[in-house]
């Protein structure tokens, strides 16, 4: 097996993801097996309790693990599916050394960190980097490690000094150090600065470790002579320093390394120089140039409560930029703050408010997210009813599903008091319950997770005819309420229909308005397994339906052609 290891300096948010992402594309163009690994070295077990506000969307594969949003990237990047070992956090470390020692698995030595602890880790990496996840038999060629992080911060230490002692016992042909780091251009001079990425190879060199490579972000393509300095005061040959400067779009990340040809600098380190000879990016160069070359937009409003950061909703966007794409369409999506929808804030915030609704009415369509908590909840109403009454492509996901439903509750079948026991424990009309099997103490893996089956109830409906005319498919979940089964017959006798369910019949996963253009709800999470050459079927609907496309869209789909325009 061989490794390559992925680190970052200076600052966090630099993109070491896509930038490990981007390396397992090209070594997969090589024709090279490849497999992944995210490191966090936070405490939590894994990232389901983090509030998205302050990490990001937490990410859900498909045996249920709620993992970090990178492992979202690495699964779209390379069409790949990994697992919840796949992301290592310390908690899990911690929590499995110390089950050893509580069976007595230690034999009673004094258990510590710079021991066991680091000796788990690379416990840990050896397993998990020979289980497959490209569905063939047999083990990857690489395993690409992302350390999440700033090197330097304490919370990371424990894993530097595991790979340390990890790398002295593989040979130096076994592994790959690739560095990524900030290379800022002052204003004032317009001059390339190298100083932070010194410090910042210094800091990793003090920790045991030697970059083979340096992965530098930048605003602009890196100067000769700035790589020159870089190569002398970082130890780091000058044909093994790549820029990543700002791009268009994110799928020209791994052509930059390509054309760089770090595929073939990384190959040579890892002694694998014979398979660089397959490298075929035509896909890639192919998407990339499309979508620069699109000029007709289409406009999605987002309408969440966690707009304050971007990565909150970061495989949603996604999704919507792989459907825009298969729509020959630039997306433009706005994210608009669903409190600043409601009443309260034309008061309170008027501007905000007049700013949130231009933004909701001027949108081709609008999409409501996944989210928990009461807070926003009413703007969210607001906006399903909006779209509702005006024929505007909707599409809820999870928690916007059941704001469709008890908008409709409301405002159609005239029950004022309609709501979630979520946000009303008391409420006379229960439309959204809690899970009989879930658990109201613990918060973390307690929910309705991974992977789970939805049947059609009829083909004759948006959605099915979407997904090819299948008889049902297997979404995502992550929920711990759901529609109330007994008002079920009730909505379906106003005109709300409740087209998927799971095989019991009694859990309602799609709903539709027939005779809306598209009003859909999902209680599934379609966005994690939407890739850029495999679209989600219902992103390419709300998108088709929001450029006038949706017919063309549906009769394509019917005849199975994947395509779409």
């Amino acid at each position: 097996m061989k490794y390559v290891v992925v680190t970052g300096g200076v600052a966090s948010g630099l993109g070491k993801g896509v930038t490990a992402s981007s390396i397992g594309v090209l070594l997969k163009a090589c024709g090279l097996r490849v497999t992944f690994i995210k490191i966090d070295p936070y405490l939590n077990i894994d990232a389901g309790t983090i509030s998205p506000s302050e990490h990001g969307e937490v990410f859900v594969l498909d045996d249920g693990g709620e993992v970090d949003l990178d492992l979202g990237n690495y699964e779209r990047f390379l069409d790949i599916q990994l697992t919840r070992d796949n992301n290592i956090t310390y908690g899990k470390i911690l929590q499995s050394v110390l089950d050893k020692e509580r069976k007595g698995e230690y034999l009673g030595q004094t258990v510590q960190v710079a021991k066991h602890v680091t000796n788990e880790v690379q416990e840990w990496i050896k397993h998990v980097a020979m289980v497959p996840v490209d569905g063939k038999e047999g083990h990857a060629d690489v395993c690409i490690i992302e350390l999440g992080g700033t090197i330097g911060d304490i919370e990371s230490m424990i894993f530097t000094e595991a790979f340390s002692q990890f790398f002295d016992g593989l040979g130096s042909d076994n592994f790959c150090l690739v560095h990524v780091s900030f290379v800022p251009v002052l204003n004032v001079v317009g001059e390339q600065k190298t100083k932070p990425t010194q410090h910042s190879v210094r800091t990793l060199r003090g920790a045991g470790l030697t970059p083979d490579a340096l992965v530098c972000r930048s605003s602009k393509k890196l100067e000769e002579n700035v790589k020159e300095k870089l190569s002398q005061f970082c130890h780091v040959k000058k044909t093994c320093i790549f820029t990543l400067h700002n791009v268009q779009n994110i799928w020209h990340v791994p052509l930059l390394l390509k054309d760089q040809k770090a595929h073939d600098a990384i190959l040579k380190v890892l002694n694998l120089q014979s398979a660089s000879w397959e490298l075929n990016m035509e896909e890639w160069e192919g998407r990339a140039t499309k979508y620069d070359n699109l000029h007709d937009t289409v406009t999605i409003a987002i309408v969440g409560k966690y707009s304050e950061l971007s990565d909150a909703y970061l495989s949603v966007v996604k999704a919507l930029l792989h459907a825009s794409l298969a729509c020959s369409r630039k997306l433009r999506h706005d994210f608009i703050d669903s409190t600043n929808l409601e009443d309260s804030a034309a008061k309170e915030r008027p501007e905000a408010y007049n700013a949130a609704w231009s933004l909701l009415k001027g949108a081709d369509g609008i999409l409501v997210p996944g989210g928990f908590g009461d807070r926003g909840t009413k703007g969210k109403i607001l906006a399903a009813k909006y779209a509702r009454e005006n024929n505007v492509p909707y599409l809820g996901i999870c928690l916007g599903m059941q704001i469709a439903v008890i908008e409709f509750a409301r405002h159609v079948m005239n029950f004022p008091h309609a709501n979630s026991t979520e946000f009303d424990p008391d409420t006379k009309t229960p439309c959204v319950i809690f899970m009989p099997e879930g658990s109201k103490t613990h918060m973390g893996g307690t929910m309705r997770l991974g992977s789970r089956r939805t049947f059609f109830k009829t083909n004759d409906c948006k959605s099915a005819r979407l997904y090819g005319d299948v008889n049902y498919i297997d979404e995502r979940h992550r929920h711990r309420y759901e529609v109330n089964p007994d008002m079920v017959p009730i909505f379906e006798n106003a005109g709300l229909q409740f087209v998927g369910r799971d095989e019991t019949g009694r859990r309602m996963e799609i709903i539709e308005m027939p005779d809306h253009r598209f009003y859909v709800g999902v209680q599934f999470h379609p966005e994690f397994k939407s890739r850029p050459s495999k679209p989600s079927a219902l992103f390419v609907g709300l998108v088709a339906a929001s450029s006038a496309q949706l017919e063309h869209v549906l009769e394509k789909s019917s005849t199975g052609d994947t395509t779409v325009l």
